[in-house]
């Protein structure tokens, strides 16, 4: 059965954040990822973590103003002292968190930047925070989102997303590959996962459309789920899905779709 780990962004969001963390973990879980801990002091992140025995197993690197529509700055040239301030801050929150993986959102592309200068400042953004993450002992993930969602992301596909590993030719950088993103982008979840599983680092869920609890929509889960194992891989999958209500109730489909 697959490892999943609560997304505590959009899971349990019924209760204040910090309660999240026993609602989880009496709920079943054993990891958890959210967007950002930045907001919180440290301590306090850690004691709920150990509390209830719970990994951290993924958070985001600063994304600039998230509340004013930002959604990453790694694609933007006039904010790279930002980003690596930025890097500098994750690797921080990471280590006292434990959390071995660290997510770049790469932003939308700024106007007037075109893609090719905005791809020069992505490749050198990410070889310096995958080697400075390196140091840390932590991994760098980049995500592709689909563009219904976030009109004007930079990375969109999984394909662009490899090519960018490529250019930045880092061991310590690989793929967050989130199933809801690529089913709306490009389907062939299957072969995708296949073809590239050594260069998957993470993998999140929710069902299309809607971005509902698994088995709310097209995606076939159930065969999905066994061929994600049989590909080897052997991670955490955040579920990182918008309940439809309650969140425990909603969660009879760990059960369900994975027999």
């Amino acid at each position: 059965m697959p490892r999943f780990a609560a997304n505590l962004t959009m899971l349990f969001n019924e209760l204040p954040f910090m309660q999240r963390f026993e609602a989880a973990a009496k709920a079943g879980f054993e990891g958890v990822e959210y967007l950002f801990p930045y907001a919180f002091d440290k301590k306090e992140l850690a004691d709920a973590l150990r509390d209830n025995g719970l990994t951290q197993v993924l958070h985001n690197l600063p994304a600039g103003n998230w509340e004013g529509g930002e959604r990453g700055i790694a694609c933007h040239p006039d904010r790279v002292g930002e980003f690596r301030e930025g890097v500098g801050m994750a690797i921080d929150y990471a280590t006292a968190l434990g959390c071995p993986k660290v997510n770049c959102l790469l932003g939308k592309l700024p106007q007037g930047v075109s893609v090719d200068e905005a791809n020069k400042v992505v490749v050198e953004n990410l070889r310096f925070a995958a080697k400075e993450l390196q140091g840390a002992g932590i991994r760098l993930l980049i995500e592709p989102v689909n563009h219904f969602d976030i009109p004007g992301f930079f990375l969109t596909r999984t394909d662009q997303a490899l090519k960018l590993i490529d250019e930045v030719a880092s061991p310590n950088l690989l793929l967050q590959y989130d199933i809801y993103h690529a089913q709306r982008m490009e389907g062939e979840l299957g072969a995708t996962i296949t073809k590239n599983m050594a260069r998957i680092g993470h993998i999140q869920l929710a069902d299309n459309p809607g971005r509902g609890e698994p088995g709310t929509g097209e995606i076939n889960y159930p065969w999905l789920f066994k061929h994600i194992d049989a590909a080897g891989y052997t991670g955490w999958i955040g579920c990182e899905y918008k309940p439809r209500g309650a969140t425990v109730e909603g969660l009879g489909w760990r059960t369900a779709l994975t027999q």
